[in-house]
């Protein structure tokens, strides 16, 4: 008679399996295409309690068990000062998870809410500092955070649309703070609306912000721009289904030789710069 699964075990087998397609081989894509991760590493995975993070520390910890050369793994969770109960639900579900944590207290949220200006902003950058400081702290030469598909192409539209500037964000990148240290996204190929499913179809529940402005806990809607970006994407895709994709694509194949102005490395350079080297027309 088969051995009946615990709940963490379906979960587990609910990645490779059901959602393997839309999960599992993405991740897999990404970690291959943009080299994440190498013999040797040791990972600082960044767990904030919600639905993106929660399913990347389940996929690194997968390929962990797979792979063919070592590294190590350490599941990151920082309390930037949250609630009671939502601190308490990130530790039940690390639990569910079977995810061996490691938490750390910081004092972020009380810092943010003493200014007037960009709150979130100040939360994002000030979390990021004491995640890299942590990590190091504990021997990680990486960082591993949950940016999937749709952050991407958001963030990208985002720039055009509210910041007037191509922009995108990246599978990796150096620290400029923490010499030695490196942020990576496995999930840049994952879609969210497929992290949805496969939370529903677990029956999981995750944090959303948890932010103490707004005490929020459970689901709850992405204020801003980004919110309205998601809103717009959503709708063209009713007329163009590969719209997300062709943005995706794009930044992939950036044409620098048909743009009037670009920057590189902080310095702003024009295409005057080069005028006349060549005859193409475009």
């Amino acid at each position: 008679m088969p051995r009946e699964l615990t709940r963490c075990q379906r979960i587990e087998r609910s990645i490779i399996k059901t959602y393997r397609k839309t999960l599992w081989n993405p991740f897999i894509a990404a970690v291959k295409r943009y080299e994440l991760v190498s013999e040797g590493d040791k990972i600082a995975v960044c767990i904030s309690g919600g639905k993106d993070s929660m399913l990347l520390a389940k996929l690194m910890q997968q390929l962990q068990r797979i792979s063919d050369f070592p590294f190590e793994l350490v599941y990151l969770v920082m309390d930037p000062g949250y609630a009671p109960a939502n601190r308490q639900q990130i530790l039940d579900n690390a639990a569910l998870l079977e995810l061996p944590i490691t938490v750390f207290e910081t004092n972020i949220f009380r810092v943010a809410k003493r200014t007037d200006h960009s709150p979130c902003y100040l939360c994002a950058r000030m979390r990021r500092g004491h995640l890299y400081s942590k990590a190091r702290e504990l021997g990680c030469n990486k960082i591993a955070l949950g940016h999937h598909f749709s952050d991407v192409v958001e963030t990208t539209v985002m720039g055009m649309f509210y910041g007037g500037q191509l922009q995108a964000m990246m599978p990796k990148l150096h620290s400029t703070n923490f010499p030695g240290m490196e942020l990576i996204r496995p999930m840049y190929c994952i879609h969210e609306d497929d992290i949805i499913r496969w939370k529903n179809y677990n029956d999981l529940h995750f944090l959303q912000c948890a932010c103490r402005f707004t005490e929020a806990t459970g689901e709850g809607t992405v204020p801003g721009k980004r919110q309205e970006v998601k809103e717009l994407l959503r709708q063209l895709r009713q007329d163009f289904p590969q719209v997300e994709q062709n943005v995706f694509k794009a930044i992939h194949s950036v044409q620098l030789d048909t743009f009037p102005g670009y920057k590189t490395k902080g310095e702003e350079h024009s295409f005057l710069e080069h005028y006349g080297e060549t005859s193409q027309e475009m």
